[in-house]
């Protein structure tokens, strides 16, 4: 067992595991950590813990030290570096006339690195865009093409629900997603009714679907024989599972009843 302390670097991002050496660290602190990419200001979102050394990534880096308020200007600091960088970046792109979109931009806290995130169709040869940074910014650059689902991620917005989308707030690894899912939902298949900002599946379908699943266990199946409290019987059209009633048809007709005010059907196995 190893004693780790769980890191990420931005707003839902992914958690990186840590030694914590002797700090007594609190979730929300804000520390200072020795990455693969450099030194890194980060943020404390799982306490220490020990964890089987299996689960671990060797070599396992350590906090150098919780971050002071010198460290927290530095990092906002690098931020306005960011959208100065940015700014750069795309004159460049359209100098090189290259078929590529830039998504964000992101410093290492020591500033040992700039990361350009960028999404495009397909291969981009951005050997001498690269040069062009290098040559403005005087450190390394790494030039970095991420997916659409990524790209939702870094830019944020508003899902179809009109709240903000769920991998800007708390999402924070993708999963796959299938129609399959949708289809377990009682859900249209109208791809605009069930993609997200990406263009994909929604992340939700997926972990929304255990909670389908029970409901669908408390409801009658479609075409199934019901009998109401007044005696009628009928047969299921439709359901909505969310509000759990049932569309009913009596002699061509349709009604909506509440499935509490159902008096027998047999429950989904």
């Amino acid at each position: 067992m190893k004693k780790v302390v769980g890191v990420t670097f931005r707003p839902a991002g992914k958690v990186y595991y840590f030694d914590p050496k002797n700090f007594e660290l609190e979730k929300n602190d804000y520390v200072i950590v020795e990455t693969s990419r450099g030194i890194e200001f980060g943020m404390v979102v799982a306490v220490p813990k020990k964890v089987e050394e299996e689960e671990l990534v060797s070599p396992l880096k350590p906090v150098i030290r919780e971050a002071t308020i010198e460290d927290k200007v530095q990092y906002d600091e690098n931020k306005e570096l960011e959208r100065e960088a940015f700014k750069i970046c795309l004159d460049k792109i359209e100098d090189h006339s290259l078929p590529m979109k830039l998504v964000d931009v992101e410093y290492t806290f020591d500033h040992n690195k700039i990361i350009f995130y960028f999404t495009a169709d397909g291969r981009v040869d951005f050997r001498e865009l690269v040069k062009d940074l290098a040559r403005v910014f005087k450190t390394r650059i790494e030039l970095r093409q991420i997916g659409v689902r990524d790209e939702a991620k870094h830019l944020g917005g508003l899902g179809p629900c009109g709240m903000p989308t769920c991998c800007t707030r708390w999402l924070r690894e993708f999963k796959p997603i299938s129609i399959k899912m949708a289809k377990k939902q009682d859900l249209s298949l109208n791809p605009s009714k069930i993609s997200g900002l990406c263009g994909r599946l929604m992340c939700c379908l997926r972990y929304e679907a255990d909670s389908y699943r029970q409901m669908k266990k408390e409801m009658p199946s479609y075409g199934e024989q019901v009998e109401l409290e007044t005696g009628t019987k009928g047969k299921v059209v439709d359901r909505n599972l969310i509000k759990k009633t049932v569309k009913v048809s009596i002699d061509g007709e349709s009604i909506e009843v509440d499935v509490d005010d159902l008096e027998d059907y047999d429950l989904d196995k």
